[in-house]
């Protein structure tokens, strides 16, 4: 949940790009998240590092403002493709 503030930041700095913001965090929601407690869509820890390390060369990267947003419109416009 690294990833949490920074992008509850974004949504505040950005409202517009909330929509994003959430598409990316259902993406991201790991496979039957309904089956468990406590039902909320989070994503599995290894699934995030995985994207962490893939998108920035580690596991702890902390991606600042500019880059996150780029990542967040990119990964929306791609779902938009698919």
């Amino acid at each position: 949940m690294k990833l949490l503030r920074p992008l509850v930041v974004l949504a505040l700095r950005r409202p517009h790009r909330i929509p994003a913001i959430v598409g990316l965090g259902w993406a991201f929601r790991a496979k039957g998240w309904y089956g468990r407690f406590p039902f909320i869509p989070w994503p599995s820890e290894q699934y995030v590092q995985w994207r962490m390390e893939t998108a920035w060369g580690s596991v702890d990267a902390e991606p600042d403002q500019n880059e996150l947003e780029r990542f967040v419109v990119w990964s929306a416009r791609m779902r938009a493709l698919m």
